[in-house]
């Protein structure tokens, strides 16, 4: 190993990368701005990136390696001490160990610098429901639950649990205590944990993701019976969200799952990160706001008509990704080819951007 990993670390963080590869064959790599550079030109090798990986659970607390070797996949986080915290997602490819490392800093977000619309940070003032954050892999969904759970410990005298896979952000007790339980350290799973935290006195739960029909009946239940509960999605769009959430379930639940869905959903904040024109990468957001008539559609399964409640709710604070990516090009942020590639709906997008003079 030419480079040591402690120093990898560091200058990956200095430079303010988002993501660090372990791969054989490939060099060393860290993506900076959504683009992904080479630490330097010399190919891994297997016994390299072994080594980078034996060395990585050394810093986590010295965690048995056994775990990604027998399984093939393991998550985790770490701190180094004036650098930063790093969640590590080990696997195997190719017979080999690989890693994908994410750079998270010790400071929490702040939401004006990453452009997180009011309207969204608002969220964290309601006392129950589901509060659902939703994007690719990548997009920042972490970073926004973080800057929600920040502004509730800031402001409310409550009790907040936050269930992770691996704990990405280090909360401060502020006016809430915040206790944070992170999957295979501290507790089986998601679902064994939710079930444990509704005898915690929690007034906020935090669920890192909805993975499965189990988990997402748990939350609904918390939030029914309440509780605050914030969680996240791997979907684009609120009406994805809402078939994702439902087609999870046997079709002879759905309809029972849509009338349940429609009492406890407040909110589906959607967000994507889109390469700027002068480099690095932005987000864009879709905010729905559940209103009564969100809810009869939600209800009914009119989720298609969804769309059209978001748009002519703009006076509400609600917005739309093909009116926030539409802004971003009017303002030159972003390039007409973006906002196509990145548009919920391509066509119109091009229509749109046509008539904006593109």
């Amino acid at each position: 190993m030419d480079l040591v990993l402690e120093n990898v670390l560091k200058e990956a963080t200095e430079k303010s990368a988002s993501d660090i590869y372990l791969v054989s064959g490939k060099p060393l790599s860290m993506k900076v701005g959504g683009e992904i550079i080479e630490f330097h030109d010399s190919r891994l090798m297997p016994d390299d990136t072994y080594g980078y990986i034996e060395e990585i659970y050394k810093l986590a607390s010295d965690r048995s390696i056994s775990r990604v070797q027998e399984t093939g996949d393991d998550d985790f986080s770490f701190s180094l001490a004036g650098v930063a915290r790093f969640r590590v997602s080990a696997f195997k490819q190719r017979g080999t160990l690989a890693a994908v490392i994410r750079i998270v800093a010790f400071d929490l977000p702040d939401p004006s610098a990453l452009d997180i619309p009011q309207i969204a940070l608002d969220q964290s003032t309601r006392k129950k429901g589901l509060v659902l954050v939703t994007g690719p892999t990548g997009s920042g969904k972490s970073t926004t639950l973080a800057c929600l759970i920040n502004e509730i410990n800031k402001a409310r005298n409550a009790h907040i649990i936050t269930i992770e896979d691996p704990i990405e952000f280090l909360h401060r007790h502020n006016k809430s205590i915040v206790s944070q339980r992170e999957v295979t350290l501290d507790t089986q799973n998601y679902a064994v944990a939710l079930r444990a935290a509704l005898r915690q006195a929690p007034n906020v739960i935090l669920l890192g993701e909805l993975r499965d029909s189990e988990t997402i009946e748990i939350a609904m239940t918390a939030a029914e019976t309440g509780h605050l509960v914030l969680s996240t999605l791997h979907t684009i769009g609120s009406a994805n969200t809402i078939d994702r959430i439902v087609d999870a379930f046997p079709a002879t639940q759905q309809g029972q799952i849509r009338v349940q869905l429609a009492m406890v959903l407040g909110a589906v904040i959607s967000q994507q990160l889109v390469p700027k024109i002068s480099g690095g990468v932005l987000p864009a957001f879709e905010v729905m706001i559940v209103n009564d008539a969100i809810r009869n559609m939600v209800r009914e399964s009119k989720i298609h008509q969804i769309d059209g409640v978001i748009t002519s709710s703009a006076a509400d604070g609600m917005m739309t990704m093909d009116g926030s990516l539409l802004k971003l090009y009017r303002e030159k942020q972003i390039s007409d080819l973006t906002a196509i590639a990145f548009s919920t709906q391509p066509e119109l997008m091009r229509k749109r951007l046509a008539a904006a003079g593109a």
